[in-house]
């Protein structure tokens, strides 16, 4: 045996050796091995642009205009590097899989382009407008990319068994909830951002501190995954990669999927908006500028539910179906929305509604990439061949479009309606009180938009039936795997 191929077998080898899930692969693969890149995501998503805005004080940067179409424009790169990276990953063929190797290489990518978000250089606008470019990009159009390609497919590559499947779906979403619902909603806003305010040295440590905890966490994620339904393929005798027209048609031709994009983006596109306006509502609507008060109790609020969550959600979506509970949380989302709509400045009223908002979002949070895993299989069945990269990048794209825009919109619409940064004096940071215009569009963004998109999304999921005859289609493939090995 070649000395590569004894380095292969003992470094790069899964942890994981059952053909059931076990208790190993859900905590350290899909709970912990996860959360280190993840916290990373949750806190730039929802304080990157504070960063932007607030210690760059960029907002004035092209008249107003850069950080209206610098998030847009990234955001395209990035939905092109989706596409291929969809395409490489539907391509790769190892031992470990194709799509845990790409794991291995996003870990110290990751922590690499963390830091550089950050590290922005003392120089004249120029040159900071340009570090800010580049390093968005290598993070988000490329390592983010890599990674979150890869992990989003470890739930549908991991095992054909639905219930298996459903509960590592709710795994991998309990520690994206604890980013994002734990410790950035509330210790960020309640412990960190009051002591950090708007001291750039400050925020270069604490960044630099979650990119370098993302390395070994990520690492943990590639030891303790694996992909169960790529080695049946193996075992079977996998045909040659489809061509990559004939994948985009097999997607974009089945309503199961289009529904399942459709779902997505309204949802994305809403969740976009109120993460990139939840501080701004905190500082400047229902609170004072960092506080270290509003932004935790709301964000408590929303984390009970989230927490409740972890235990009711997959019992009811197995006796009354993960469709049938994600329609019902829609509903809930809308009505809770509206309540808070109504009385932005009322915290006790604003509790109220967003605790009803956040039951409503438990099923989508924790059972949404099942569903997304049984249209994926509906496909395979369908069709006769895997989609698993280029459907992942096509969500992907999604997301990360998304992102782009609505920041960019809600930059544009803050710029239009005069909002005033922050400033420091003598060590002290100064928020000004924010015109009515201003007030309006934060309110709108958080609390507003949902109220909308919880009926549309509820309206989409009427027509995704595809849990009804699923078990059938499964064993049918697996059957037709048989005769072919």
């Amino acid at each position: 045996m070649s000395s590569k191929s004894i380095w292969e077998r003992k470094c790069l080898q899964s942890a994981v050796k059952g053909d059931d899930v076990g208790r190993a692969e859900k905590w350290l693969g899909y709970l912990l091995g996860p959360a280190g890149a993840l916290l990373l995501n949750a806190v730039l998503a929802t304080y990157l642009n504070v960063f932007y805005t607030d210690v760059l004080k960029l907002t004035s940067v092209w008249g107003g205009a850069f950080l209206v179409v610098f998030p847009i424009v990234s955001k395209v790169i990035d939905a092109i590097t989706n596409i291929i990276m969809g395409y490489i990953i539907d391509r790769t063929r190892t031992a470990q899989g194709k799509a845990r190797p790409w794991l291995l290489l996003s870990a110290p990518l990751l922590t690499v382009s963390g830091i550089l978000l950050f590290t922005v250089p003392a120089a004249s606008e120029t040159v900071q407008v340009i570090w800010v470019m580049l390093s968005y990009n290598l993070f988000y159009s490329f390592s983010y990319t890599i990674f979150n390609m890869s992990h989003g497919l470890m739930v549908p590559l991991s095992t054909r068994n639905t219930t298996q499947r459903g509960s590592l779906s709710v795994f991998n979403q309990i520690t994206t909830i604890m980013m994002s619902g734990i410790l950035v909603a509330l210790i960020f806003p309640m412990v960190i951002m009051p002591s950090i305010g708007v001291d750039k040295s400050k925020w270069i440590m604490l960044m630099s501190a979650l990119s370098i905890l993302a390395l070994p966490l990520t690492l943990l994620e590639y030891y303790f995954t694996k992909e169960r339904v790529t080695l049946e393929y193996q075992q079977a005798g996998e045909a040659a990669p489809v061509a990559f027209g004939r994948q985009l048609k097999a997607i974009f031709t089945d309503k199961f999927m289009v529904i399942i994009y459709g779902f997505f983006l309204v949802s994305t596109a809403a969740t976009c908006i109120k993460n990139v306006s939840l501080v701004y509502f905190c500082n400047y609507v229902l609170g004072t500028y960092n506080d270290g008060v509003t932004q935790t109790m709301i964000s408590v609020i929303g984390g009970i539910p989230m927490g409740i969550g972890i235990f009711a959600v997959w019992p009811l979506a197995k006796k009354f179906g993960k469709r049938n509970v994600t329609i019902a949380g829609c509903v809930l989302i809308s009505i809770g929305s509206a309540i808070c709509w109504m009385f932005p400045t009322n915290m006790t009223v604003m509790l109220v509604g967003q605790f009803i908002k956040n039951m409503g979002g438990l099923p989508g949070s924790y059972v949404f990439m099942a569903l997304f895993a049984d249209v994926l299989d509906h496909l395979e069945w369908k069709h006769g061949f895997r989609i698993d990269g280029i459907a992942m990048s096509v969500y992907n794209i999604i997301a990360v479009s998304l992102v782009g825009i609505c920041t960019g919109i809600f930059n544009g619409l803050l710029s239009g309606a005069g909002y005033i940064a922050p400033e420091i004096s003598e060590g002290i940071t100064i928020a000004a009180t924010q015109n009515e215009a201003v007030q309006s569009v934060i309110t709108f963004g958080f609390v507003g938009l949902e109220t909308i998109t919880g009926v549309i999304m509820a309206a989409l999921l009427i027509f995704l039936t595809v849990e009804k005859d699923i078990g059938k289609k499964q064993a049918e493939i697996k059957m037709r795997k048989g005769k072919h090995s």
